[in-house]
């Protein structure tokens, strides 16, 4: 996506020919399976190892930055179509699922046709939509990306600093108003500071600063949040998917280390099998993590069928997560297979099976 300060040479694990950075590949992969293995175990742990939110936001900025190279309004009809067909889809089978169960829509239906809120739905498919929450905050980086790129690029340093200002005032100072546009506010302040990171990643800001320097704001802001984190448990329990202002801290911390540092995965390419799973992912990335709560959904009501097996009641250890886990994978597989397809007719593709 793009700017002034442009690369002179691709990143370093960029995939020869296609200018694509195969590290973005594996991080979003693994990205997105550290959000399946969370809703599923909800472990609070791993948001401290991996950040994937804050990742995903920067690794989408840094992409949207080298997109704008190119004529924003070209750009942002591009990225509305890729994104809001698969939501579309997933709207009209969850809607008639929800239909089903009861739901009444009101006049806030519209938003599944452009979510920049909430969507609205009834409680029994409240785990499924929950998760557009990711997609409603990246829609709006995507629309102000184009005025926030020449913000970023008058004074870089300067406006990434200010970034975490919002999310602080909000959780320490003014609260986070109620309803729909609070809950925009708060997600695009905390994850606002991890979408201009992709931006000084693109245009090589990054690069410029001294490793030692990137250390040493990036420590204190991991441990300000960690810190934040503690003492603002929710329920006993310090998950930064709770508590905002340690999500921000903690993210901004951990994705400025992982960009400063880019991890290189040049073998991988020595692994076909591992290789063609993260191009799965990263083709299919919109549909693994809109279908993945469905899954999990989906799961439950067929491991009670396994029950019903002598067999597998006797054999399989079918109240055990990881059992959940493992069959919920093989139905975000069959959603990939099934589904997947739109996400190529979005990008103006021929439409395939797999990748």
């Amino acid at each position: 996506m793009a700017g002034t300060h442009r690369r002179t040479e691709p990143p370093p694990a960029a995939v020869a020919g296609t200018g694509r950075d195969r590290s973005f590949d594996v991080l979003r992969a693994v990205a997105l399976v550290r959000v399946v293995t969370y809703h599923t175990f909800e472990w609070p742990w791993l948001g401290y190892v991996f950040p994937s939110m804050g990742v995903m936001f920067a690794l989408a900025g840094s992409l949207m930055a080298r997109s704008l190279e190119r004529p924003a309004a070209g750009v942002l009809r591009s990225r509305l179509r890729r994104l809001l067909i698969p939501v579309w889809l997933f709207g009209l089978v969850l809607g008639v699922a929800m239909l089903l169960h009861g739901w009444v829509p009101g006049h806030d239906v519209l938003l599944w046709v452009l979510p920049v809120g909430d969507p609205p739905g009834n409680a029994w498919g409240e785990q499924a939509w929950a998760v557009l929450w990711y997609l409603r905050a990246y829609l709006w980086f995507v629309l102000l990306s184009p005025l926030l790129l020449r913000l970023f690029r008058l004074a870089p340093l300067p406006v990434l600093a200010l970034s975490l200002v919002p999310v602080v005032v909000l959780e320490t100072v003014t609260g986070v108003p109620e309803g729909r546009t609070g809950s925009a506010l708060s997600d695009a302040s905390v994850f606002l500071f991890c979408w201009l990171l992709g931006f000084a990643h693109r245009d090589g800001v990054l690069d410029r600063v001294p490793g030692s320097r990137a250390v040493s704001v990036a420590v204190p802001l991991m441990a300000v949040g960690g810190w934040w984190a503690a003492g603002h448990p929710v329920d006993g329990v310090a998950d930064l998917d709770d508590i905002p202002l340690a999500q921000a801290l903690w993210s901004a911390g951990f994705v400025l280390l992982l960009l400063r540092f880019r991890p290189r995965f040049d073998g991988l390419v020595r692994h076909p099998v591992a290789d063609r799973i993260v191009t799965v992912f990263n083709a299919r990335a919109v549909t693994v993590y809109l279908w993945h709560e469905v899954a999990l959904m989906a799961s439950v009501p067929l491991i009670d069928l396994m029950w019903q097996v002598p067999a597998m009641e006797r054999h399989l250890p079918l109240d055990s997560l990881w059992w959940q886990f493992g069959v919920a994978w093989v139905l975000i597989a069959a959603a990939v297979v099934c589904l997947g397809w739109v996400e190529d007719v979005a990008a103006r593709r021929p439409p395939r099976l797999l990748p």
